[in-house]
């Protein structure tokens, strides 16, 4: 499935380290399945102010015919050539806006539809397989006549239902007599149903107009699609045949009649009264079978968890969030027999490494498979031979600001591999396949000490990088989690690792944090001279997220008590909570925008991550509000999160405002659902040592919630949590003790 980007990713290189073409901020890639190879070009100058230039770097060189640098013309020897014109800026392109529209997603299959039903041709409309639109035009009428939309809904992940009227009968008053009822599958289905609420019979022509341009998500988002096809009859329906492929509509029963010229299929349909008829439509590649969905019944590496409480949106958020992450499934095709998850629909729907893994990471509680399937996915792709990035594994580079230079998720993504390693054999990895994949885990660890070498902090990958708050928290946590790691496999380097993560603790404390009259805060970035870039954003609840180890407990922080005190207390504060979830940047800040999807927006991973960080740091108060805000967000969202979604207040009887350009469904967006309720729960285990430790949020914000169908060491897990705040396991593997 082609991975192409949302605003989350900076766009001067798509996810192969390729040059875009024809786009530019927020931008849309084809990069196929491939694995991503880490950004290593020279550095962005200037570290504040403006957002870099979408292009970044240095204008390149006028190209000549066969791509050679364009030279000036011939002349006298040491004539001055006359000066180039100056360079007339590209317009950024304009996505398609995915906020209004239905998106049907059983990977990879894609429908994407507006609240009309029919597709037009416009916009993102169509049917998607693996990344190309095999159908752009699918228009019913009904005796000659369009259906009236009354209604578009959402029933599953994959898919949508739209129900229009008509008026047949000029006695029949203002009542529709007809019902036209279309139900849309991601996996290329389309049933339309007529129903007669007359009490005479009809009789009614139906025409189903067709067409599509066979083009590549990518090009439909930044309008290059191209002219429709022109059509043949095949079978019992049309076909279109292109350079990049074949597609072909199929109808049962057959048309009566199938105009190739016009992309037309016709039927009489005769329906008596109170009767009903269906015309069934699949679209497929030439040859190729139905879609078969990763995530349905046993293959899917997720379990079917449930909340039931006090609070009715709990189970509402978990069953979308659990078919959001089914629909988002895709197996590696080096070996099938391992699944991740991709990004997010429409934009990126392949892997990115450091999604995949912090999705993977929030999902433990519904069992280790999915975690296992995503390490071996990634330990493939993992850099070897000699040299400076041997260990690393390689990801693009991602836009995260106005304030900083784009990051590189491929240094994320490596100090994430251990972490999720290492907490999915406490959640319940057996020992075995965890053997299997520490070699590649050693293979990061070496990577990070090798990087820092006798420095203390692990720097951009970028020569004259700044030096950040989140990458030195990511870091920490790999430090920690990969030495238990290592020692429990009798494998050396874990002092080495304990010892640097000690130094990073003591010289991040005081290197790190700005001091201010309102008590200080952690700064978002170093500078290469030491200067503080000391913008409060999203990013610092990393600084919370230390990281799962033996016994329930959690690895220490890079703050100290009264920094994490006071860290709790801005992310409480009304500049980052937004009420509907945690801003990405301060609203005091400069170059705030509530739509900004790194300075103001709120993104619900890190919202999440915050909750959790909070909560098991002992701030419950803000986390509780966190919590709260983001699940009355799902309830505006129709309980389907979007990966991030404006960061306005929240004000009585308001609506979280949609950001146009978020994936919805997106991988973390629904990982953090899972994360938020089972944060709750407190749920700490320690299988290899036969232990659950349980450190609930004691206020019970959401009253008393029960979750069950989760999974602990490999086998089903309950707890339910009162509205005291005192938690209880209700069902657990056998031997599984409780510790305390």
């Amino acid at each position: 499935m082609p991975l192409h980007s949302s605003p989350d990713a900076f766009d001067t290189s798509d996810d192969d380290g390729l040059p875009l073409r024809g786009l530019t901020e927020p931008s849309t890639r084809g990069a196929g399945t491939r694995t991503p190879r880490t950004d290593t070009r020279s550095p962005t100058p200037h570290l504040m102010g403006a957002r870099p230039a979408a292009t970044g770097g240095t204008a390149p060189l006028p190209m000549g015919a066969g791509g050679a640098p364009e030279r000036a013309p011939a002349g006298a020897r040491g004539q001055v050539p006359p000066p180039a014109p100056p360079a007339i800026p590209r317009k950024p392109a304009e996505l398609p806006p995915a906020h209004t529209t239905l998106i049907c997603v059983a990977l990879p299959g894609l429908a994407i539809s507006t609240d009309q039903g029919q597709l037009t041709g416009q916009g993102l409309e169509g049917f998607y397989r693996a990344g190309r639109r095999m159908l752009s035009r699918c228009e019913v009428r009904v005796a000659g006549r369009e259906p009236l939309a009354v209604q578009a809904r959402m029933v599953t992940a994959d898919r949508a239902r739209f129900m229009g009227t008509l008026r047949m009968s000029a006695d029949a008053g203002p009542d529709p007599d007809v019902m036209v009822e279309r139900t849309r599958h991601a996996d290329g289905t389309e049933r339309i149903t007529l129903h007669n609420t007359a009490l005479r019979p009809m009789r009614l022509p139906v025409e189903v107009a067709l067409g599509t341009d066979l083009a590549e998500l990518g090009a439909v988002a930044s309008g290059r699609a191209g002219p429709e096809l022109p059509a043949s009859v095949h079978d019992s329906g049309l076909r279109w045949s292109g350079a990049t492929g074949q597609s072909t509509v199929t109808a049962h029963p057959p048309p009566a009649d199938a105009l190739a010229s016009a992309g037309l299929l016709r039927w009489e349909l005769e329906l008596p009264p109170g009767g009903t008829r269906s015309v069934e439509l699949r679209v497929r590649p030439d040859g190729a079978g139905p879609i078969r969905p990763v995530g349905r019944g046993a293959t899917s590496p997720i379990a079917q968890a449930r909340a039931a409480g006090d609070d009715p949106g709990a189970q509402a958020l978990l069953h979308t969030c659990l078919e959001d992450l089914e629909a988002l499934l895709l197996r590696d095709p080096a070996n099938p027999s391992d699944t991740h998850l991709a990004a997010g629909a429409p934009w990126r729907c392949g892997m990115a490494p450091a999604d995949a893994l912090a999705a993977a990471r929030m999902t433990l509680p519904l069992g280790t498979r999915l975690a296992v399937g995503t390490l071996r996915t990634l330990a493939r792709t993992q850099l070897a031979g000699p040299g400076a990035q041997f260990g690393l594994i390689p990801g693009p580079r991602r836009d995260v600001g106005p304030h900083l230079p784009p990051g590189c998720t491929g240094t994320e993504a490596t100090l994430l591999f251990p972490v999720l390693l290492a907490e999915a054999r406490r959640w319940g990895l057996p020992e075995q396949e965890t053997a299997e994949l520490l070699p590649a885990a050693e293979r990061c660890l070496q990577w990070l000490r090798t990087t820092t070498g006798d420095i203390t902090y692990l720097a951009d990958p970028r020569p004259g990088g700044p030096l950040r708050c989140e990458t030195q928290a990511h870091a920490h946590r790999a430090a920690l989690l990969g030495a238990d790691l290592l020692d429990a496999y009798a494998r050396p380097g874990g002092a080495e690792l304990r010892e640097w993560a000690r130094l990073l603790r003591h010289r991040f404390r005081a290197d790190f944090w700005a001091e201010d009259r309102g008590g200080g805060r952690p700064a978002a970035a170093r500078t290469p001279d030491g200067r503080l870039v000391p913008h409060l954003g999203a990013a610092a609840v990393h600084l919370l997220d230390t990281g799962l180890l033996g016994a329930g407990t959690h690895a220490p922080g890079l703050l100290d008590k009264v920094q994490t005190e006071q860290l709790a207390r801005l992310l409480g504060g009304p500049a980052m909570d937004s009420g509907w979830g945690l801003r990405s940047l301060g609203a005091k800040e400069s170059a705030y925008n509530p739509f900004g999807h790194r300075s103001g927006a709120v993104r619900v991973h890190e919202t999440a991550v915050a909750v959790a960080g909070l909560a098991a740091a002992g701030y419950e108060k803000e986390a509780s509000s966190l919590l709260r805000g983001v699940l009355a967000a799902a309830d505006g969202f129709g309980h389907r999160l979007p990966e991030m979604y404006a960061g306005e207040q929240r004000t009585a009887g308001g609506a979280p405002l949609p950001h146009p350009a978020a994936c919805r469904p997106a991988a973390t967006a629904a990982a953090a659902g899972v994360l938020l309720l089972t944060t709750l729960a407190g749920i700490r285990p320690d299988a290899p040592a036969g232990t659950v430790t349980l450190r609930p949020v004691c206020s019970a914000p959401l009253g008393e919630i029960g979750l069950t169908g989760l999974r602990v060491a490999g086998a089903p897990f309950a707890v339910r949590v009162s509205r005291l705040g005192l938690a209880m396991v209700e069902e657990a593997a056998d031997g599984l003790q409780l510790g305390v």
